[in-house]
């Protein structure tokens, strides 16, 4: 009976997943698994704890926990995909002097990124 629950639980958890990842592509026509290598190859982790993402575990900036529930980016653009993918690639001329450098993300990466942060839900 216990296992037969734990995989009822386990079966959801994974549903859920799945329809977090489709969601995600739908919303920023990226890729979430790609998303999280660039978040990898950008060094992204090194500022920020990032679930998911091995050695991601930086205080610099924030947690990246939950961010695809939060309502504003940066504090002040409302939470939309073109606006994430903007914060990514250009987080300068989004708030002079933020502490987020500008890493020259090309488009693309920025668009597989955004779709893993929007996997990060609550």
């Amino acid at each position: 009976m216990k296992r037969a629950l734990l995989f009822i639980a386990l079966a959801a958890l994974a549903c859920h997943r799945e329809d977090d990842e489709r969601t995600a592509r739908q919303l920023t026509q990226g890729e979430p698994s790609r998303g999280r290598v660039a978040i990898q190859k950008y060094g992204c982790g090194a500022c920020h704890e990032v679930p998911g993402v091995d050695g991601a575990n930086g205080l610099v900036g924030p947690s990246l926990k939950n961010i695809g529930s939060r309502t504003y980016l940066a504090g002040q653009l409302p939470n939309t995909p073109d606006n994430m993918v903007r914060w990514i690639r250009e987080p300068q001329n989004v708030e002079r002097g933020t502490a987020m450098p500008n890493l020259n993300v090309a488009e693309g990466d920025a668009r597989d990124i955004a779709a893993y942060l929007y996997t990060l839900r609550q």
